[in-house]
């Protein structure tokens, strides 16, 4: 068995979201974020969640069986949240195999869909194991330790897709079926909370 951590970035502003907290939406009987937290906690015994944007108020949200950072830098985008929770990760668990980065806002992409990667990920722990979208690749995905570095070392707007498409011939890819919405706006969140069950 491999050693994976989760790593969920939780860090926008939600802008698009008309002054909500993307993060709080409800979602089925709890919150966007609580549902990432509860998928991931079914895949690893270690989480981390990145905040930024109104940390304090979405602080309260997550539960004391995962760890929070806050980015205040979050403002200089994903690749600053990723390199700091990469940071605190490998500081509190320096021995593992990969780390499983996660958005907050694909609530379709459940635990057995990650599940899949880690399974993907155990077959061959020295490959990326990345969701297609179309002809590109990105999170979820499970990174190997021998990208850990360039993960810490991310900054501004520069987030993990640009670590898939340097080692595209080192990629695992699966295929989302359709879950891989990301909720961006009011109006997808109303779509998506109406059509699942």
């Amino acid at each position: 068995m491999t050693n994976i951590s989760i790593l969920i970035l939780a860090a926008g502003a939600s802008s698009r979201m008309k002054g909500k907290a993307k993060q709080l939406l409800p979602w089925k009987d709890t919150t966007l974020l609580g549902h990432a937290v509860e998928q991931a906690r079914e895949v690893s015994d270690s989480v981390t969640v990145v905040l930024g944007a109104r940390a304090e108020h979405i602080q309260n949200a997550i539960p004391n069986t995962v760890e929070s950072i806050q980015n205040y830098d979050w403002e200089l985008g994903m690749g600053s949240s990723i390199s700091k929770g990469m940071q605190y990760i490998l500081k509190e668990n320096p021995s593992l195999d990969g780390i499983l980065i996660m958005l907050v806002d694909q609530p379709l992409l459940d635990a057995p869909y990650l599940n899949q990667l880690k399974s993907g990920f155990e077959k061959d722990p020295s490959k990326i194991t990345g969701t297609a979208y179309g002809e590109k690749v990105g999170v979820p995905a499970i990174f190997p330790k021998h990208l850990f570095l360039e993960l810490t070392q991310l900054s501004g707007d520069v987030g993990a897709r640009q670590i898939i498409k340097a080692h595209k011939k080192q990629i695992s890819v699966f295929q989302p079926e359709g879950k891989e919405i990301d909720i961006d706006t009011l109006e997808t969140y109303n779509l998506l909370t109406k059509t699942t069950p």
